[in-house]
């Protein structure tokens, strides 16, 4: 049985400890709640033009274009979101994984050319690691989320796309839907899928930052019932348009729009993301070194209360003995 200091010694190391875990974890819920106010500032406008243009190009027979057209693959772009730091869980190690899967099953088809477009500190190394690749340093937007840099950045690939230089674009990220979910995901930015909407994931709750599983499950609740009521009430879109002055120019503006939202909504995502996912892990350890101190505390007790004991005893014993 360790020593009483011993154990007061581990004690006041579990409380620092914990300490550092509770305050990062208040630091991770602050930045996860400016991150769900930037989300919730751009959603609205994101969704309504993805909306107007994937349904602009479905309904109209005239508006083909080149971004919108499959084509054979022969050289792949993957735009690959994670942090900067560490402790957030799995946060990192999931997105890894899927673009390690996402490259191996490319491979498998027979294609080799195929560029990384790191988003994050943690991706960068480990595509530095793997010998891929890499498209730039886009480091800075893990931390600091800039739409100038996500325009240029959705520029490039587009530019790229529309030259031939690449075939396929996609990202790869964590879709943020509450601070006690977030969905991997990996989505087409190039060619633009117009078989379906992409808003079909954008389920987020923004008004919370707790994670605990009753919450979210009240919450999700109390969600399904509101959008319910809202579908009641919603009025249809009209969604015959007129294109003035000509379907090119119209086109030719939507669709660079669409692309920096996307990109710039998948880097919010996957920032808030990363905040909700560190706010969970601290709370974690800090649950868990409250247990700890909860045993050590009962331990201290138990063996001071021994000790106690064996110097009475001690002490009965001599007067006995004399």
């Amino acid at each position: 049985m360790p020593s009483l200091k011993e154990i007061k010694t581990r004690i006041s190391s579990v409380n620092s400890t914990r300490k550092i875990t509770s305050a990062m974890k208040m630091v991770a819920s602050s930045k996860l709640h400016h991150a769900q106010v930037m989300i919730e500032n751009m959603l609205p406008y994101e969704s309504m033009l993805e909306h107007i243009l994937k349904t602009f190009l479905a309904s109209e027979a005239d508006a083909s274009t080149v971004f919108s057209t499959e084509r054979q693959v022969n050289r792949v772009a993957l735009v690959v979101f994670s942090s900067n730091s560490s402790l957030c869980g799995g946060f990192n190690a999931n997105v890894i994984k899927m673009m390690q899967q996402t490259v191996d099953e490319y491979r498998a088809k027979g294609i080799n050319d195929v560029v990384v477009y790191p988003v994050g500190r943690k991706v960068a190394e480990k595509v530095t690691k793997l010998g891929l690749e890499k498209g730039g340093d886009f480091t800075s937007l893990a931390d600091k989320p800039n739409v100038q840099q996500c325009i240029d950045l959705a520029r490039e690939l587009g530019n790229k796309f529309l030259h031939g230089e690449l075939d396929r674009v996609e990202l790869i990220y964590h879709h943020f839907k509450s601070a006690g979910s977030q969905i991997l995901t990996r989505k087409a930015l190039l060619p633009i899928d117009i078989s379906k909407e992409l808003d079909e994931d954008d389920e987020r709750d923004l008004s919370s930052n707790i994670a605990t599983l009753k919450a979210q499950e009240y919450l999700r609740k109390r969600g399904e019932r509101d959008s319910k009521r809202d579908k009641e009430q919603a009025k249809p879109l009209n969604d015959n348009f007129i294109v003035e002055p000509d379907m090119d120019s119209v086109l030719k503006i939507l669709i660079p729009k669409l692309l920096h939202l996307m990109v710039y909504t998948a880097l919010l995502d996957s920032n808030a993301s990363e905040h909700a996912a560190r706010m969970v892990a601290m709370q974690t350890a800090t649950d868990n070194a409250d247990e700890l101190l909860r045993q050590l505390n009962l331990q201290y007790n138990k063996s001071r209360q021994q000790a106690i004991t064996n110097e009475l005893l001690d002490i009965v014993g001599g007067s006995v003995n004399n």
